[in-house]
């Protein structure tokens, strides 16, 4: 039987590759996705889509009210999404939103008997978040150990990060052959309710220019502007 594993699945470019990855090395993939009170709901509809057509076996949705706190232009709507680049941390960055989530996919990794998560963090062409770092992880990986029965009973837990250090044109060409269809995918901060998304936020740009880089035709839905 395959092993088991929890991927986190938003719906966007990286994390569909990360399914892809995980699913092509043999994992029984449990997608987790969040409901965070995130202005970009649309994602949940493009991670449904992505698990059920990267081989998920099962594939969760759970509630996670981070918009309670905000501090974050993705759940605070009082705050702008930038369309031009900032110095610093930008205020897209949601506060310790993947430490939340590795902490609730370790939760379910346990009921799982499952030593395996997933995560598609990046650390060549990513906004500048904290919590996308190689040492973010491995201190996870610390934590786990610590604080849960599997790791204390001598389970090793692993954070798998197949695209930290690659660019986004690398993750793309990647998908690629995995058989991502990337035109399911929303990675925009402030699509429409349609999912079209408008080109002009700092992830767009990165998306668009990692398609450029790749070579290859960028089928994102933009809206008109």
């Amino acid at each position: 039987m395959s092993e088991p594993a929890v991927v986190l699945v938003s719906g966007g470019l990286d994390s569909a590759t990360v399914l892809a990855i995980a699913n092509h090395e043999g994992y029984a993939c449990h997608a987790l996705s969040f409901d965070y009170g995130q202005r970009h709901g649309v994602e949940l509809d493009a991670a449904r889509r992505v698990a059920d057509s990267l081989g998920a076996v099962a594939h969760r949705v759970v509630n996670v009210d981070l918009a309670a706190f905000g501090g974050s232009a993705l759940t605070d709507f009082t705050h702008a999404v930038p369309e031009s680049p900032t110095q610093g941390i930008p205020i897209t960055y949601v506060p310790a939103r993947n430490t939340v989530f590795l902490a609730l996919a370790l939760a379910f990794a346990e009921t799982l008997a499952a030593r395996h998560l997933f995560i598609g963090v990046n650390a060549v062409d990513y906004s500048g978040y904290p919590d996308c770092r190689p040492a973010f992880i491995r201190a996870f990986e610390a934590l786990a150990r610590l604080g849960t029965k599997m790791g204390v009973q001598g389970g090793r837990i692993e954070v798998h990060t197949p695209l930290i250090d690659l660019t986004k044109a690398e993750i793309i060409r990647r998908g690629i052959e995995l058989g991502v269809d990337f035109a399911a995918t929303v990675s925009c901060y402030q699509p429409d309710t349609m999912g079209r998304a408008c080109g002009r936020c700092d992830s767009c740009r990165i998306r668009r220019d990692g398609f450029a880089a790749a070579d290859v035709l960028d089928p994102t839905r933009y809206r008109a502007t």
